[in-house]
């Protein structure tokens, strides 16, 4: 049985020369790292007040300060939000009516996360404007200028965390643009719900509701495919520990060296997305969103020569990300949900990860 969600005491963030917090004074606490009076776009911790034993828990990688966020130190995405297209465009480019746009091939030859290689960084090494409405909510504006990295017209966009009663993070994205263009935002928490990253993932229990995934070759790429996962190490459609599949000989799992595949997600609103389990905090985590893909990620490029917090050197499968999003590669796959924006249209997204005890 779960152990009902503990009901959240707002507290307003503070200055600190490192970092921000929005806490509660039973369930979560939440630290982004910032330079004043504008903040860093990640979310450096995630802690949940009480495993089974009461004893708080920090589940996400990170750093201890802002300076190790910065993409001349590390290029990591812990915590980041991702932008202005997240996961890869084949090649780096498409085609948008009739002009083929080039964008940065900095990840095997095709664009990863938006690119950092063109003179503009990517949004997760950015920082972002920063607003509090309330004492529960944050709200991070990014503007993206036309042409950045090859993408086409000029976005504002908005990211905004809100903790609530339930003990959910959520995290709503709102952008707009003045041509048309694509767009696809997500999440790249590293989440290790056991709050010690010394220790690997592969003994949480993941379930994910999605009934097909979409193979990829040896750079990582979409074929173009949605197949099923039935009877595959792909199906995650009951939970099950990572390590009883990622270790099949599989040609999907040696492509990806793991984990790092979109699923398909059987619904097409806010429903229930994805769970982790870690038996050896009793930490349960739900994912709710209204996006058509969750990209699954197990850590599979830490290998310990990252330092982050408390000092410590992240090994391989230290944490699992669960992106929420639109399939990579959609805008050259047009039988796919489309990312478009065009101008005059709001694009929304929405993720909510909500925490309990078992």
């Amino acid at each position: 049985m779960l152990a009902p969600a503990m009901p959240l005491c707002s507290h307003t963030f503070y200055s600190h020369p490192e970092n921000k917090e929005i806490a509660d004074e039973y369930g979560i606490m939440i630290t982004t790292s910032h330079c004043e009076p504008l903040l860093f776009n990640n979310l450096s911790s995630y802690e949940w007040r009480g495993d089974r034993d009461g004893e708080m828990k920090d589940v996400v990688l990170g750093f201890d300060n802002i300076k190790d966020y910065l993409p001349e130190n590390n290029k990591t995405d812990f915590g980041a939000s991702i932008g202005r297209y997240a996961n890869r465009i084949a090649n780096g480019r498409f085609v948008l009516d009739g002009d083929t746009i080039v964008l940065p091939q900095n990840n095997y030859g095709h664009c990863l996360h938006g690119g950092t290689d063109m003179g503009a960084l990517g949004w997760q090494y950015r920082v972002y404007d920063a607003t509090q409405p309330n004492d529960t909510t944050l709200v991070l504006n990014i503007i993206d200028n036309d042409g950045n990295n090859g993408f086409p017209g000029t976005v504002n966009a908005s990211v905004i965390y809100t903790l609530a009663s339930d003990n959910s993070l959520c995290i709503d994205y709102e952008a707009t643009t003045d041509k048309p263009t694509i767009i696809n935002l997500t999440n790249h928490s590293y989440f290790n719900l056991s709050g010690n990253p010394r220790e690997t993932i592969l003994d949480e229990q993941l379930m994910v509701v999605a009934s097909n995934y979409t193979p990829v070759d040896s750079t990582f790429m979409t074929y173009g495919d949605i197949v099923p996962v039935k009877s595959t190490p792909f199906d995650f459609t009951a939970p099950r520990a990572i390590r009883d599949s990622i270790a099949v000989d599989n040609e999907q799992i040696r492509n990806a060296n793991g984990y790092d595949h979109n699923f398909v997600l059987d619904h097409n609103n806010a429903d229930l997305a994805a769970t982790l389990y870690d038996s050896r905090s009793g930490i349960f985590m739900e994912v709710f969103t209204d996006e058509p893909g969750i990209q699954v990620y197990t850590g599979n490029f830490l290998d310990g020569t990252v330092t982050g917090k408390n000092g410590i050197a992240y090994p391989q499968r230290a944490a699992i990300c669960l992106e929420t999003q639109h399939y990579p590669d959609s805008p050259n796959k047009l039988q796919w949900p489309s990312v478009r924006l065009n101008p005059g249209e709001t694009y929304r997204s929405s993720c909510r990860y909500r925490f309990s005890i078992q």
